[in-house]
């Protein structure tokens, strides 16, 4: 340990020595707009895909839907808008984190994020970041990352988009935002309502999903001031309320219902000096929720977590082509509930990231980690990244890294179950990067393998007849993905296809077997075409077979088509509108066993820009 202290301590006291020059204007502007600085700049070996806003607008319905058809994640989802869980390369929900303008947002309870828990339509870009990321985002950055960002933008405008929309199961949508800014002030605002009784018919059967229905409410205010020509306030704030009833499986009927509700705070301040920049964050995340057994009564169980952090950020640019960020943050966590004892975490991480481009076409970063945490040791973790330009349309890129997930407040102290024991899970991961860039093709290649130990898994305790947290499993996960990007403009006439695919390997090395609910493989493409105002586009989907207990699950195929037409005005109003039909070939599937999926459903939706 003191070695680790004397080697940040020599990190730091070099970015304050070293003689340095100005930062470009590039990187001005970055401090200024994006607060998750290090999504991008710290990350050239690692595979990123941020979604455009074209993508973003044919995919409203839910999260897990825009990631679906987008991405190479897979979706465990309990039934269409209950719980979703993601599998990253192979790994499971906990091991995938969400970021949040750069604050790692998954649960303290049970260190998941439900992506039905997350609306799409507040965000300024959504990107994916494949590969390790603990070093930088914390626990549960294993499999990947997910980054929620809003930019805050200081080029002077007004913009207003209202939404709304109607669809099959009496499914309501309405959203609003507007973003102001001038040279000094910078402002967004957005709000999203979805509500739906979900009551969509079982091919095959008289049976509809029964206690189902949902509705949720997503509140987001960004704000943004120029206190200096070197300084700059940021504050970001959502509020996001859900209640929503857990829907039966083909054989079980349900009454229950879950209400949560997430409150995340963030106060920035970013200094841009001429060598060394900083931003200081000031955090409040609160979850909390209620579980009713039978929504008919008044009794339920509920519980909450809230996390306060401080973290800080001093970034020294030597030169154009060598930068040292040292980043340091302490998080108090609290829990209360009717399963918990109220439970405290003191947890405190130095990181250091140097970033170096020793040539034009050659860029690499080195990171290491330190977390000290209260209720147990956590590892030391590093990772490195390279990216080299072997010619002007191919790339190689390659990352290593170590990382962890700590036990989460359910895995220490749920009560009776909670194991106190617990460690860390830890991991590996080696990726190799192939990206080719030929006029407007693009193609991205990635090989990769993970290996994770101490995995934390609950079992039945045939002692105590509760379920117990314990470190019982290793497993690996190895695989291919890939990505295919098209663009072909010709006069008025645009077309867009992209094709992802993914294939990957898994293994619980202590029974020598598949895990569960993962498909080795799996692909989505989408097709759009565009002509002036008239725009249409197709998706389609193919999830291979999942291994599950007692047997498998068998693959399948849904395809969604859209058309939407812009109208224009002579003033500055213009507004759209959409229809799509979703699973267009009345596909019976499941996602998880016994809970089937929509069948045939329709969307209509207009929107106004003003």
């Amino acid at each position: 340990m003191k070695q680790i202290t004397t080697l940040f301590l020599a990190f730091a006291t070099c970015a304050i020595a070293i003689s340095q020059t100005s930062l470009d204007s590039i990187q001005r502007l970055d401090e200024v707009l994006l607060s998750d600085v290090k999504l991008t700049r710290y990350a050239s070996g690692l595979k990123i895909e941020t979604l455009t806003d074209s993508v973003l607008q044919k995919n409203k319905r839910s999260f897990t839907d825009l990631l679906r058809y987008n991405s190479n994640i897979y979706f465990k989802e309990n039934g269409y808008g209950m719980v979703s869980s993601p599998s990253f390369r192979g790994t499971n929900a906990s091991q995938t984190a969400v970021v949040w303008n750069g604050i790692n947002i998954n649960s303290q309870l049970n260190g998941q994020t439900d992506f039905n828990l997350i609306s799409t339509s507040n965000y300024s870009s959504i990107s994916i970041r494949s590969g390790g990321g603990s070093v930088q985002y914390g626990s549960g950055a294993i499999g990947g990352t997910v980054h929620l960002n809003n930019v805050l933008s200081f080029d002077t405008h007004f913009d207003n988009e209202l939404q709304l929309g109607y669809g099959s199961f009496n499914t309501k949508n309405a959203h609003y935002k507007f973003s102001y800014g001038n040279k000094n002030w910078s402002a967004n605002f957005g709000l999203a309502y979805r509500d739906s009784d979900n009551d969509y018919k079982y091919l095959g059967s008289t049976r509809t999903n029964e206690n189902a229905a949902f509705n949720n409410l997503d509140i987001n205010l960004n704000l943004g001031y120029v206190l200096s020509d070197k300084d700059v306030l940021k504050v970001y704030h959502q509020n996001f309320r859900s209640d929503r009833e857990f829907s039966a499986t083909i054989l079980a009927p349900s009454k229950s219902k879950y209400e949560s509700e997430d409150y995340r705070s963030l106060l920035e301040w970013a200094h841009i000096g001429n060598t060394l920049s900083s931003s200081l964050k000031a955090v409040h995340l609160l979850e909390q929720f209620k579980y009713f057994e039978n929504k008919d009564t008044n009794n339920f169980s509920k519980g909450q977590a809230n996390t306060w952090q401080v973290k800080h950020r001093l970034t020294n640019t030597f030169s154009k082509q060598l930068e040292l960020s040292i980043i340091t943050d302490y998080s108090y966590i609290t829990a209360d509930g009717d399963s918990f004892n109220d439970p405290k975490r003191n947890a405190f991480s130095a990181t250091a990231i140097l970033s170096h481009s020793p040539t034009q076409n050659l860029q690499y970063n080195l990171n290491v980690r330190q977390d000290v945490i209260s209720d147990f040791k956590s590892p030391f973790v590093f990772s490195g990244d390279v990216s080299y330009q072997l010619a002007s349309f191919y790339t190689l890129k390659f990352n290593a890294s170590k990382n962890f997930r700590v036990p989460t407040f359910n895995d220490l102290y749920w009560n009776p179950g909670g194991n106190l024991d617990l460690k860390p899970e830890d991991s590996c991961q080696l990726d190799l990067g192939h990206e080719f860039k030929y006029h407007t093709i693009g193609l991205k290649l990635n090989t990769f393998y993970i290996k994770t130990s101490n995995l934390i898994q609950w079992r039945p305790n045939q002692f105590s007849g509760y379920w117990n947290p314990m470190n019982i499993a290793n497993a690996k996960q190895y695989g291919l993905e890939a990505e295919l990007a098209l663009e072909r403009q010709i006069g008025k006439h645009r077309f867009d296809f992209n094709l992802n695919y993914s294939y990957t390997k898994t293994e619980d090395l202590a029974k020598n077997q598949a895990l569960f609910y993962v498909p080795i493989h799996m692909a989505n493409a989408a097709l759009a075409y565009s002509h002036k105002d008239f725009s249409t586009y197709y998706q389609h989907l193919y999830n291979g077979a999942v291994k599950i207990i007692g047997g498998s699950l068998k693959g399948f195929d849904v395809g969604n088509l859209g058309f939407g037409y812009r109208f224009k005005t002579k003033s500055k109003l213009s507004y759209q509108a959409d229809f799509s039909i979703d699973n267009l070939y009345n596909t019976y599937y499941e996602n998880v066993a016994l809970r089937p999926m929509p069948n045939r459903n329709f969307n209509l939706k207009l929107t106004l820009n003003f």
